[in-house]
């Protein structure tokens, strides 16, 4: 009696054959300006690294900058989107008496449940945001994609906070996102200062403190006055 024969795996069509070749390539762009930042990768080095000759990347991407904005719009939208969700669900939750601590879980512990949770992809889009976030070019993609969920926290700050002067609630901020901006960096700089106590790459650690000592800090600026 035969053995049966192998089932054949079904063929991808040309489509998904794109489709993953298109994913690759963002993945290893991800890395690669993550790590160097725009001006420090050239095409070339992409289509090294995924293993493609450079005028496949034309296929899908005009230059360079089209593609570094494609891999900085691939996530942003999803980490805005959950943002944005937990904001809401958390004003509807709060009434008329919102906290600081509470808007600001919603707004940072989503967006770190994201890196615990996504993985190496993940984190190398973190760090690429980190490199990225204070650069010209970085900077105007912040804009374009992250004020509508920015400015949603802080309505909900200055609702928390109704006697803090504006210029506080937006200083507060400043900090918080340089403090969160520093975070996704994954330097291990923290690694080596506390002799290896505290690992920069430990999200779940940050997750447990960095709301509750944010939200300290915008209420002393109140008590200060």
């Amino acid at each position: 009696m035969s053995e049966p024969r192998p089932s054949r795996r079904p063929s991808r069509s040309k489509a998904q054959q794109r489709a993953e070749t298109l994913e690759q390539i963002l993945d290893e762009a991800e890395y690669l300006f993550s790590r160097s930042g725009l001006y420090g990768v050239t095409l070339r080095d992409v289509a090294q690294r995924v293993g493609i000759h450079t005028t496949l990347i034309h296929y899908y991407f005009k230059d360079k900058q089209a593609l570094f904005e494609a891999v900085f719009e691939r996530r942003a939208g999803e980490t805005v989107g959950r943002r944005m969700v937990a904001l809401e669900a958390y004003e509807a939750a709060a009434g008329d008496r919102p906290t600081v601590e509470g808007a600001l879980r919603a707004f940072l512990d989503t967006d770190l449940d994201l890196y615990i949770h996504g993985g190496a992809r993940w984190m190398n889009y973190g760090a690429f945001g980190a490199r990225i976030s204070n650069t010209p070019e970085g900077a105007a993609l912040m804009d374009k994609y992250f004020d509508p969920v920015v400015l949603r926290l802080i309505s909900i700050l200055k609702r928390a906070l109704p006697d803090l002067p504006d210029e506080d609630v937006f200083w507060g901020y400043h900090f918080v996102t340089g403090s969160l901006m520093n975070t996704l960096a994954c330097t291990g700089r923290i690694d080596r200062l506390s002799g290896g106590l505290c690992r920069s790459g430990d999200f779940e650690a940050v997750k447990q403190r960095m709301a509750r000592f944010m939200a300290a800090g915008f209420e002393s600026l109140l008590a200060g006055d």
